[in-house]
C-alpha cells in the first residue's frame, strides 16, 4: 500500500478529511489535479456550524477576526438566525480561498502528504483495496490505497470512474458570478428580483465587489471555460439597465442549478464526501458547509476501521446519517430556487411565505434548516435532549484548571465527560480509554461572551470525536459500554 487512505481533492472538505485521518494517526495521500491554489473566492463564510467545527479543532483561530452576522435569507426572504438558541452567527465575506488556505495549512502541519499536480485518469477496486492510475508531473504511475474518498467537485472523476448512481434533475438556467473592481454599486446582499430574473451585490475583502446574475429563459451551457466579463455586464444592462462594463473583473464564473445526488456515500471502498456526492443550486452557501461536515462525520470513523478498532459496519453510518443531510440540502436549495429566481407567477407564494416567517417557529425552523443546526443522527433511544445532537460549547472547571466541551475535542478523540465525579462511571469506560478520553468536571461560569449550556440534572455525556452526543446519563436506553462498542469498537 502507498497510503491506508488516498483522498482526490484538495478543496475545503479534502483538506477537512485530511487533516482528521491525521488527527487520528492514519497517513493519507490528497491527490490534486491544479498545480496550485486558484485564489478564487468562490464560496463566501460558513455557517456557525462550521465555526463550531472549525472552533474544536482549533482551526478558528487561523481566521483572525471574522465579522459576524445574524442575518441571512430564505429564497431571497429576510432571514434572522438570531432566532434559534443560544448565539447564533454566520461568518461573512471569508473568501473560499482563505478557507482552503487555512485547511491546507492545518492538514499539512499534521503531517498530510498533499500532492498537487496529479490527476486521477481511472481507479479499480477489487475487494482488498484500490489501484488508482495517476498523471503527475513525472509521468503516470499507480498508486494503490486500502481506502479512496473523492472529494472532487461536482464533475468527480472518482464518482464516474467507480460507478455511482447520480440521479437527479439537469440544469434549467445558467446564472453568472463575478468578482469586480473599480465600480460603486447599491447593496443587494440577499437580492433584488426584477423582471427579467435576479440580481445580488455584496462587498468583499479588498475594494472587490461580488455581483451575482440570474437572467430566466437563458439556456444552460456547458462551458470548458469561464464566460468573458462582457458577457456578464451585458446580462446585468438587460436587467437593471446599469452599465459595468468599465469595471475591472478580478474573477467570472457561471453555473446552473442542476441538483444531483448519489444513491450511496459508499461504493465497495471507495466513498465520496462534498460536492461529488451532491450538487445543488448555491443558495445560501450551504455546499461548502456541508461537504465539510460530511469529511468531520466521516474522517474518525474511516480511521477507526483503518486502524482495526471498529467492525466495517462503523463507515455503513457514514452514509446513513449524511445521506439524508444531503437530500434536504437539495430540497431547500431546489425551494430557494423557486423562490428566487422564478417570475411573477411565485410572486403570491413569495407574499404567503413572508407572512408565515414572521411567525418565530417558522422562522426557527427555515433557519435551523439552512444553519445545519437541525441535524440529529439516530445514536439510539433515550429522551436526553441532546441525544445525536452536537454538544453545546459549556465551560467546564475540573482537577486540571479551567476548559471546556470545544476545548476537550481538539485532539479529535471521544470524550466521556463525568459531570458527577462517578468512579463507576469511570470504571466502566476504562477499557476504552486508549480511544475515548475521560474528563472529570463541572459546569463553570463562561469566559467573555460564550454563552453557557446548562446541563441541568445531566450527570454524563459521551461525545463523539465529530462532536456530537452518542450516549447521556440519565436519558440513553443504551447501557453505557454498549454505545462505547457501537462508536469506537470492542474494548
Amino acid at each position: 500500500m502507498d497510503a491506508p487512505v488516498i483522498v482526490v481533492g484538495a478543496g475545503p472538505a479534502g483538506m477537512m478529511l485530511a487533516g482528521e485521518l491525521r488527527l487520528a494517526g492514519v497517513a493519507v495521500v490528497v491527490l490534486e489535479r491544479l498545480e496550485r491554489r486558484t485564489g478564487e473566492s468562490r464560496g463566501l463564510g460558513f455557517t456557525t456550524r462550521t465555526m463550531e467545527t472549525f472552533d474544536q479543532r482549533g482551526i478558528l483561530a487561523r481566521f483572525g477576526d471574522i465579522e459576524r452576522s445574524t442575518q441571512g435569507h430564505f429564497g431571497g426572504l429576510p432571514l434572522d438566525f438570531g432566532v434559534l438558541d443560544g448565539a447564533c452567527q454566520a461568518a461573512k465575506t471569508v473568501p473560499q480561498s482563505v478557507t482552503e488556505t487555512h485547511l491546507e495549512e492545518w492538514a499539512t502541519s499534521l503531517g498530510a502528504d498533499i500532492r498537487r499536480g496529479h490527476e486521477v485518469l481511472s481507479l479499480h477496486d477489487d475487494g482488498e483495496g484500490v489501484e488508482v492510475e495517476v498523471r503527475g508531473p513525472d509521468g503516470t504511475h499507480t498508486l494503490r490505497a486500502a481506502w479512496l474518498v473523492g472529494c472532487d467537485g461536482g464533475r468527480s472523476t472518482v464518482r464516474k470512474a467507480a460507478g455511482f448512481d447520480f440521479p437527479g434533475s439537469a440544469a434549467t438556467m445558467e446564472m453568472y458570478l463575478a468578482d469586480i473592481r473599480g465600480i460603486e454599486l447599491k447593496p443587494r446582499m440577499i437580492g433584488e428580483s426584477l423582471p427579467g430574473g435576479m440580481v445580488m451585490v455584496g462587498p468583499l475583502p479588498g475594494g472587490t465587489t461580488r455581483i451575482v446574475v440570474c437572467e430566466r429563459g437563458t439556456p444552460p451551457r456547458r462551458r470548458e471555460s469561464p464566460p468573458s466579463f462582457e458577457e456578464v455586464a451585458a446580462a446585468w444592462q438587460r436587467l437593471t439597465g446599469e452599465d459595468i462594463s468599465a469595471a475591472e473583473p478580478v474573477w467570472v464564473s457561471a453555473f446552473g442549478d442542476a441538483a444531483r445526488q448519489v444513491t450511496e456515500y459508499r461504493r465497495g471502498r471507495v466513498l465520496l464526501a462534498g460536492d461529488a456526492a451532491h450538487i445543488h443550486l448555491p443558495a445560501g452557501g450551504q455546499g461548502m458547509n456541508t461537504g465539510i461536515q460530511d469529511a468531520v462525520n466521516l474522517g474518525w470513523k474511516l480511521a477507526s476501521v483503518v486502524r482495526g478498532r471498529a467492525p466495517l459496519a462503523l463507515l455503513d453510518t457514514y452514509h446513513a446519517e449524511r445521506h439524508p443531510v444531503g437530500r434536504r440540502l437539495l430540497m431547500n436549495t431546489r425551494a430557494q430556487g423557486l423562490l428566487f429566481l422564478s417570475g411573477a407567477e411565485v410572486q403570491p407564494l413569495r407574499d404567503a411565505l413572508g407572512e408565515l416567517m414572521a411567525y418565530e417557529d417558522v422562522a426557527r425552523h427555515l433557519a435551523a434548516m439552512v444553519t445545519g443546526l437541525e441535524i440529529t443522527y439516530d445514536v439510539g433511544k433515550g429522551g436526553h435532549p441532546l441525544l445525536g445532537r452536537r454538544m453545546p460549547h459549556l465551560e467546564l472547571a475540573g482537577p486540571g484548571g479551567r476548559t471546556s466541551s470545544t476545548a476537550l475535542l481538539r485532539p479529535g478523540r471521544g470524550v466521556l465527560l463525568d459531570l458527577a465525579d462517578n468512579p463507576r462511571l469511570r470504571q466502566r469506560a476504562a477499557a476504552w480509554s486508549e480511544r475515548v478520553d475521560l474528563v472529570t468536571a463541572r459546569p463553570a461560569e463562561a469566559a467573555g461572551d460564550r454563552a453557557p449550556y446548562e446541563p441541568h440534572d445531566t450527570t454524563a455525556l459521551l461525545i463523539r470525536p465529530d462532536g456530537y452526543v452518542a450516549w447521556a446519563a440519565p436519558g440513553s436506553h443504551h447501557d453505557l459500554p454498549m454505545a462505547l462498542e457501537r462508536w469506537f469498537g470492542a474494548p
